[in-house]
């Protein structure tokens, strides 16, 4: 034992009496004696490998070198450092050499090198007639499970009955193991069940094997069977089976576990608490796990990680963030799951300035470059509107996943650049890249977007190709694109074709009747989905109460909204209360609308007083206007379309100073307001206006096409309404509104398709007043169906009449 000397200083450590070590001196004080014997030093001591490097030289020359116990002491640790060229430095000129050299290199080629390397020195054993040894298998049967290589781990499972260990628990358990990580854990159990004896370490084997494996409910059986057999599960059965509670559910499983940690002693080990964590974010009882947290007297990282990720997938991104900051301020080192984790929650709260800082704490932890943590930077910047530098970071991604691809193509679709994200998943596909269920949900959002039918059909055969016509997802988001693309019956079709739906599956087509004006179709679905099986969340209900709006349904709204709360117990959010307020105000009950944002029990927001000025845009209200613009130009004061939307206010009742300050209001802030844009597609060519563009190479026919229409459908009754537009004379007013995007769009189509042939218009703004009004005689005088699908909902002109009964 090495111990100090209190009668002299204690000599330098590792050396020899002419010359110290100076770094090693540091660290160690050692009695002279051990002078003699540098092996000792070694057996008792961990030196790092630039120490190794140190003493080398040092040993060589003492003679000390052809000692075995030396020899095996020192390439174990090297091995120990993953150093093997310097381990095979030593190993390669000793002749003889015992079999314990041979089974440490093993040992460090299987931890350390690849699977073909081992296995390599594992035949030059053989060759050299070095005795096999349990561990060697052991070592060999857990390299082939790490990668995955069953076939390999089959040979290597041979090898071990024919070298009689057959019949050896810890062989055994290796051979158990391996097949588990190889996936084939139907398999691991027959070789569990032939094993003579069975340890705690065996059966922990077993049941992780079935819980890793998605077999979460055999797992659980498991430990029911290892307690009947007589073994008491430790801490690593606790750690191995909560997961399997969390896949299921199992929340009163998982509380009975809880329960054995407390009487087995084992509340106080950081991995079991972590576990337990883990397991009631999972089941959704993120409060309990907080507490667990709280009261935890030793966290590690992995533990700050799992509450992170437990809030951030809980939805609660902003306590994410905060513990996040939290567990930044007390120290601790961020590994690339705590960055993914903070992306994550930035890109959902939309916070650029926070996501920034973390995208910054990648740099300076040197995992910026780590493939997965580009995924979320792609990801957090896409979300956050940013998308110009998610492309930037995607360019310049080295070894790209599938995830990568998915990632960039998602966040084109996200921020409404449809045809970047098509265009992508097209280089995507250059690149023999195997799209998969995300790729396609992707894919098919964007098609969405575009909202042209013919697009949808192509998308759709695409996933039919592709084998993913099948997957809920994709299904669930092929629903979205028919009802957004105006077909809305297809996408009912496909509703009823599919064997499983998810409750993003009736949210899609609920919300899909809803936008095409048909709420008594979206109630009956409602109606049809409570009495069955799957449970409407939060979205279900935003999406009802939008059919109930659409539709002027305000007493089913305030039945639903009532509902929500009491029969379903879902605590309405912001959006809620802001479908109520639309619902409210929309039907001309303004003064019941505001007095409900006065009675609510959250701080009103953005989407509720949005809701409120709209309203008052539709009814005329000054008074409330004003109040409802107040508070928005305070939660958002550079978005210029509130300031509009009061001018227009202001403008309709003829208050022209105050339409004077608005405007003065929005030059001092360089506000203006967002261009109207309309698209329309031709012979798979998308054709995009804007509001008094003539750069389209037909803009002089369709102008004069629009003159043409103006005569035909005044003399048909229509009126132009200019209620939006003022400080000009008559005929410029009119002027202005027949260059409006739609109007562009709508001649383009009847210019160059023929006759009876429906026209399809994708707009960016909500559809004015005056152009509503045009289009329906438009399609009564061309006797055209014109279907145009703007910022909230689809109108249907046909014959002289909109779906929406004019109210939208």
């Amino acid at each position: 034992m090495i111990t100090s000397s209190s009668s002299s200083p204690p000599p330098t450590l590792l050396s020899i009496p002419t010359k110290p070590s100076h770094t090693l001196s540091q660290r160690v004080h050692i009695p002279s004696h051990v002078y003699t014997h540098p092996s000792a030093l070694l057996l008792e001591l961990s030196p790092t490998l630039q120490e190794l490097h140190q003493i080398l030289p040092l040993v060589l020359k003492t003679g000390l070198y052809n000692e075995h116990l030396f020899q095996t002491k020192l390439i174990s640790l090297f091995t120990k450092h993953g150093a093997l060229a310097d381990a095979a430095l030593v190993f390669n000129p000793i002749d003889p050499k015992i079999d314990a050299l041979y089974h440490t290199m093993l040992k460090g080629y299987a931890k350390f090198s690849s699977l073909e390397d081992a296995l390599l020195f594992f035949r030059q054993m053989k060759l050299d007639s070095v005795r096999n040894v349990v561990y060697n298998f052991t070592y060999l049967l857990k390299c082939c499970g790490d990668h995955l290589n069953l076939r390999r781990g089959r040979e290597i499972h041979g090898q071990v009955v024919v070298n009689g260990f057959g019949g050896n628990v810890f062989a055994m358990t290796s051979v158990v193991n391996m097949y588990a990580k190889c996936r084939r854990v139907e398999d691991a159990k027959k070789m569990f069940d032939r094993m003579p004896e069975r340890d705690l370490v065996a059966w922990n084997a077993i049941i992780a094997g079935f819980s890793q494996n998605g077999w979460a409910v055999r797992a659980l059986e498991l430990v029911l069977e290892m307690q009947e057999q007589g073994q008491r599960p430790d801490s690593i059965t606790v750690v191995t089976v909560l997961p399997a509670c969390a896949d299921i559910g199992g929340l009163r499983i998982g509380r009975s576990i809880h329960g054995y940690v407390v009487r087995a002693g084992l509340g106080s080990l950081v991995a079991v608490c972590t576990a337990l964590m883990n397991m009631y974010s999972k089941c959704g009882l993120v409060g309990v796990a907080r507490l667990i947290f709280d009261g935890m007297r030793e966290r590690n990282v992995v533990t700050w990680n799992s509450m992170i990720d437990g809030y951030a997938e809980s939805g609660d991104s902003e306590e994410a963030i905060k513990l996040f900051e939290k567990m930044m301020g007390e120290g601790f080192q961020p590994t690339d799951v705590t960055i993914m984790g903070a992306l994550q929650a930035c890109a959902d709260l939309g916070d650029l300035k926070r996501g920034r800082f973390a995208h910054e704490l990648a740099k300076k932890t040197g995992l910026e470059s780590d493939v997965s943590i580009r995924n979320s930077l792609i990801a957090m910047y896409s979300k956050c509107k940013e998308v110009d530098i998610a492309a930037e970071i995607f360019k310049n991604t080295m070894g790209k996943t599938r995830v990568s691809w998915n990632a960039m193509i998602l966040g084109y679709a996200q921020n409404g650049r449809a045809n970047e994200a098509l265009n992508l998943f097209c280089k995507m596909c250059q690149e023999d890249v195997i799209p998969d269920s995300f790729t396609m949900v992707s894919v098919v959002s964007a098609v969405a977007e575009l909202s042209i039918l013919q697009q949808a059909k192509w998308a759709h055969g695409l996933a039919i190709r592709s084998c993913l016509d099948r997957n809920v997802f994709v299904m669930t988001a092929l629903v979205d694109m028919y009802a957004k693309c105006s077909g809305v019956h297809i996408a009912r079709k496909l509703f009823d074709m599919m064997d499983v739906r998810h409750v993003m599956t009736w949210n899609a087509m609920i919300d899909g009747y809803g936008t095409h004006g048909l709420a008594k179709s979206a109630l009956e679905l409602f109606e049809k989905m409570l009495r069955g099986d799957v449970k409407p969340n939060g979205v279900t209900f935003l999406c009802v109460l939008s059919a109930c709006g659409h539709s002027g349904l305000v007493d089913e709204g305030l039945h639903y909204f009532s509902s929500m709360k009491h029969d379903h117990g879902l605590e309405p959010g912001l959006d809620h209360y802001g479908s109520m307020v639309d619902i409210l105000g929309r039907a001309g009950r303004l003064d019941e609308a505001w007095n409900f944002i006065q009675s609510m029990p959250i701080e009103p927001g953005i989407s509720v007083y949005g809701a409120m000025l709209g309203a008052c845009k539709i009814h005329k209200n000054v008074e409330l206007g004003e109040k409802a613009a107040e508070r928005l130009f305070e939660l958002e004061p550079n978005e210029g379309g509130y300031h509009v939307l009061l001018a227009n206010i202001y403008a309709t009742a003829s208050m022209w100073d105050k339409v004077a300050h608005v405007r003065k209001l929005m030059k001092r802030k360089g506000l203006q307001k967002t261009p109207g844009c309309s698209l329309v597609e031709l012979g798979n060519e998308i054709h995009t206006f804007y509001s008094g563009s003539t750069t389209h190479p037909q803009s002089k026919r369709i102008y004069a096409k629009l003159l043409e229409l103006g005569d035909e459908i005044k003399a048909a009754g229509y009126v132009p309404d200019s209620n939006s537009i003022h400080d000009v004379e008559d005929d410029v007013q009119e002027q202005l509104l027949n260059s409006h995007s739609e109007k562009l769009a709508i001649a383009f189509g009847l210019i160059n398709t023929s006759a009876g042939t429906p026209i399809h218009i994708r707009k960016n703004l909500r559809v004015c007043g005056d152009c509503h009004s045009a289009t329906k005689y438009i399609s009564l005088v061309t006797k055209r169906e014109i279907i145009v699908r703007d910022m909230q909902r689809f109108h249907h002109f046909k014959d002289g009449l909109c779906s929406c009964g004019d109210y939208w």
